[in-house]
């Protein structure tokens, strides 16, 4: 959820240029379930605009209405929203709701932090009452550097009436495209909406830029030998789609040592069983368990026809993978959707 929390950031830095005040709006704790769990944030401006949600959006004016003391005092305060009469979730929400205003210091630390693909650790200091307000907060903690406090008082975390709830934000998951076709470019935009960092990999010989794709973190011109893949681990994932079958080879020839947490490869079974079989007479060291890990065809069988429903079927697969699932339809299941 990085992604979430950095147009939050973006937004608020924009508000703060335009000399309007912010709220951070945080569900701290849950009792019973909801459509969204504890972490999940959003930010108001006190001309009433919102940016990300809370829930499926029947808690989002409440919270709205009930943040006009925060901008008025500014003072945090914590809402609870009983969702057992209203949402139907049988679920009681614990909402922080505090003054979120943007430092120089903290906002260059962030970017840097998305640049390098940091985690940041957050802990907000609450109450678990209603309508409660006091010298709540969150203090933010970047790697190897000092933390940022929004409470009005930075001694709030050692206040032994208040609790606390901790999140970790990991850096955007990375999708690398090998490949820069149209095929290519629909893959890029939808992996985009999802918060991805996309990074593409063109042909020197059919050079692609940044205009070419809007939504790519990166555009790289680069050979199977060029790419520098040290930086390949368990938070990447890769498809290769260049529609050339010998470039493709080389490409996976490059990644035989690697790790990524997906590795997806555009063609038709047949393809994949010559691939395989010339991998072995290029590389003898190449394990069983190796190919196992490769998805190819890549994305499941959604009956995909358009580059659009290609690369749905590619994510869908990709985030099975991330969250170790096996596809199947909801309706299949009983009890809770989310098991943690």
């Amino acid at each position: 959820m990085i992604h979430e929390l950095k147009e939050i950031i973006l937004h608020a830095k924009r508000n703060q240029d335009k000399a309007l005040k912010n709220v951070l709006v945080t569900v701290v704790a849950l009792e019973g379930s909801s459509y969204r769990k504890p972490g999940v944030r959003m930010l108001i401006t006190e001309d009433d605009k919102m940016i990300g949600a809370v829930s499926g959006g029947c808690v989002e004016k409440e919270i709205l209405h009930r943040s006009k003391s925060v901008f008025r005092d500014g003072t945090a305060k914590v809402i609870t929203y009983d969702g057992r009469y209203r949402l139907g979730c049988e679920g009681i929400l614990y909402i922080l709701i505090e003054p979120f205003f943007i430092t120089a210091a903290f906002y260059k630390r962030f970017t840097d932090a998305i640049l390098q693909r940091e985690s940041l650790k957050i802990e907000s200091f609450f109450t678990k009452e209603n309508e409660a307000i006091g010298d709540f907060g969150s203090v933010f903690t970047f790697e190897h550097s000092a933390s940022f406090s929004y409470a009005k008082k930075t001694a709030a975390a050692d206040s032994p009436n208040l609790v606390s709830f901790e999140q970790t934000l990991s850096p955007a998951f990375r999708l690398l495209i090998i490949g820069a076709e149209h095929d290519a470019l629909k893959l890029c935009e939808m992996a985009a909406l999802l918060g991805w960092q996309v990074d593409i990999i063109t042909s020197i010989k059919d050079f692609k830029s940044n205009l070419d794709f809007p939504k790519a973190n990166s555009v790289i011109g680069s050979t199977p030998e060029m790419l520098d893949f040290s930086k390949i681990d368990t938070n990447t994932g890769i498809v290769i789609m260049n529609h050339n079958y010998a470039l493709d080879v080389k490409y996976v020839l490059q990644l035989v040592a690697k790790e990524p947490a997906y590795l997806g490869i555009l063609g038709a079974a047949k393809r994949r069983d010559k691939m395989f079989n010339e991998l072995f007479e290029y590389n003898t060291e190449i394990s069983e368990d190796f190919l196992e890990r490769i998805f190819t065809p890549a994305g499941l069988n959604l009956g995909a026809q358009t580059p659009e429903e290609i690369a749905l079927s590619i994510l869908a697969e990709i985030l099975a993978t991330l969250k170790n699932k096996t596809p199947n339809s909801l309706k299949e299941i009983t009890g809770n959707i989310h098991t943690s």
